[in-house]
């Protein structure tokens, strides 16, 4: 082959290659994904089992989807309940309409079985917020919303906390405050990595936020706790649940100071400003996503960076409080969306 002939089939591949490298490229700069949970390996040897088997181990699993509100919790027996460990063990129909759920949930093949895909996203690191609260608030289902006087059919995946609690309307100024706790990082840098999450969030909807040394009287209070810390909602290690928020107008998200907080992308690590923007969502109102990309994705692996708001986010906010918003223009290059300034809010 000719010199020419050769830099002719090189420029060829090498425009072939072009757009690939530009999708693969934000991608290498954002995730080196690999860890677990360990406190949820357990599912790992549950692997396959399905409706009408007795396996060891079952009862955990039930605890599982108890949790994220998949099962109803009374129907768990508690840690010095007499019942027969064999009858929890036993996959019934209710565990198999529970896994389901969760599959339909996660964009998952819908077969009650628990596969290794299912699995797999069990036992990832993620958000203690329920996907289901009560069993009315579910992240997949598709509705039709309603933007002041207009009915809008579409699907969406966004979903709120029963009742859809928010913050007030004349409320759209928030402070937010750190409470005493764990001390995990520095305490400018936790300040500096709250600041842009917040003002991610302040880009896109009519908040805005400012951060009080008096965390005792701020609308939100942030802290970092181990254990069982007061809440009724116990963390549990390293690993496992990151971080957990309660609806407004509670205005309260506890992160796990067990966890090894990362400032700066870290294989074995959760991204603490990830985590940050996801609760922060929990804190102005919004539930689960079902969309793997959207920041309200309860789901992270370590070694992730997400912190950019997707359209199903922007969706949600606007949605929960009747805003309807103008985008002028937005770049996959920057944060944040550039936005116009007048929106409107119908009652």
């Amino acid at each position: 082959m000719s010199m020419s002939a050769k830099q002719s089939s090189h420029l060829a591949w090498s425009w072939a290659l072009f757009p690939l490298t530009l999708f693969l490229f934000p991608l290498l700069i954002e995730s080196h994904p690999t860890t677990i949970s360990q406190s949820f390996q357990f599912i790992k040897n549950l692997q396959g089992c399905h409706k009408g088997q007795t396996i060891k181990g079952l009862h955990e699993l039930k605890k599982y989807l108890a949790k994220f509100g998949y099962l109803p919790s009374q129907s768990i027996p508690s840690n010095d309940s007499n019942n027969n460990t064999e009858h929890d063990d036993y996959f019934d129909e209710l565990l198999e309409s529970a896994i389901k759920t969760y599959q339909f949930n996660y964009n998952l093949n819908v077969t009650g079985l628990l596969d290794s895909k299912t699995m797999v996203n069990m036992m990832m690191p993620r958000c203690g917020v329920p996907d289901i609260v009560d069993g009315r608030s579910s992240m997949g289902s598709g509705t039709e919303r309603r933007l002041g006087s207009f009915k809008l059919h579409i699907v969406s995946h966004y979903s709120f906390f029963p009742g859809a609690p928010k913050w007030p309307k004349s409320k759209t100024h928030l402070t937010y405050g750190f409470v005493p706790g764990v001390q995990v990082i520095d305490k400018q840098t936790l300040r500096s990595i709250f600041a842009l999450s917040f003002a991610r969030w302040k880009s896109v909807s009519q908040f805005t936020f400012e951060e009080t040394q008096h965390y005792d009287s701020a609308d939100l209070q942030i802290g970092f706790f181990r254990g069982d810390h007061g809440d009724g909602l116990p963390f549990d290690g390293p690993g496992n649940v990151l971080a957990h928020s309660f609806a407004p107008t509670t205005g309260v998200s506890h992160f796990d100071a067990d966890e090894t907080w990362s400032t700066k992308l870290a294989r074995d690590s959760p991204d603490l400003e990830s985590v940050a923007t996801h609760e922060i969502g929990h804190l102005i109102g919004l539930g689960h996503s079902s969309v793997k990309s959207a920041i309200m994705y309860p789901v992270i692996s370590f070694g992730v960076r997400k912190v950019k708001l997707t359209g199903d986010d922007i969706k949600g906010i606007h949605a929960l409080y009747n805003i309807a918003w103008c985008f002028l223009s937005s770049s996959i290059f920057s944060p944040f969306p550039t936005r116009c300034t007048l929106y409107i809010v119908r009652e």
